[in-house]
C-alpha cells in the first residue's frame, strides 16, 4: 500500500488513526474495543479495518 494507515492507543484508550501524518479519525468507547480486539494480525487486515472504521474505503464509485 501507498499510503498507510498508522494507528496508536491514547492513554484512555481511544484509537486514533492517522494516514499520511495527518489524523484522520478517533475512535472511542466500544468501537475502540472492538477495534484494538482485531487489530495486529497481519498488515493487509490492518489496513482493511482502519479503512472501514475511519470510512476512508473505496465503494466501487470513485472516478479516475
Amino acid at each position: 500500500m501507498e499510503d498507510p494507515f498508522d494507528w496508536q492507543v491514547t492513554a484512555s484508550g481511544a484509537v486514533r488513526v492517522s494516514r499520511g501524518g495527518r489524523g484522520v479519525a478517533v475512535i472511542g468507547g466500544r468501537d475502540a474495543q472492538r477495534l484494538l480486539a482485531r487489530l495486529g494480525r497481519d498488515d493487509a487486515t490492518d489496513q482493511l479495518l482502519l479503512a472501514k472504521a475511519t470510512g476512508n474505503y473505496k465503494r466501487g464509485n470513485e472516478r479516475r
